[in-house]
């Protein structure tokens, strides 16, 4: 008789506290809205800092667009006191980076957002063609003198 009482008391709480336990329908569908609401605010929060990201970079590249720009017009005004050989060379050259220089700038202005992953590619790739033309820079004066 004991043993019947003791198994039917634990029974008893064992009932009652999955009963206690359990969220109604409601509660569930609330949990899942809030849980909804959040993941939202965390997307729109991941995205504006993506747009500024990508804001930010394209303030930089410009600028650094503008600062090769003007290289390239001081070089074309210091060979212009070259031989004509080495005048010619220098023009071409110049030409080259300034063709890259452009092309660059169009790839910036063209750029769309299209997600994270591809932003990082992008950044990558004009990040290397900074590199590209600071090199040629750098041999244009290693040349030059």
């Amino acid at each position: 008789m004991k043993k019947s009482i003791l198994l039917l008391a634990v029974l008893s709480l064992i009932s009652a506290n999955i009963l206690t336990g359990c969220d109604t329908p409601a509660e569930k569908v609330e949990n899942a809205q809030a849980n909804v609401d959040n993941a939202k605010q965390n997307l729109d929060k991941a995205n504006d800092e993506y747009l500024v990201d990508i804001e930010n970079y394209r303030k930089i590249t410009a600028e650094k667009i503008a600062a090769n720009d003007k290289s390239i017009a001081e070089f074309n005004a210091r060979i212009e006191n070259q031989k004509k050989e080495a005048r010619e060379e220098y023009k071409n050259k110049i030409a080259a980076l300034e063709q890259k220089n452009t092309d660059m700038k169009k790839k910036m202005d063209d750029y769309k957002a299209q997600g994270k992953d591809n932003w990082e590619i992008f950044k990558s790739d004009i990040n290397h063609d900074m590199d590209d033309i600071s090199n040629g820079f750098t041999d244009l004066k290693k040349n030059e003198k």
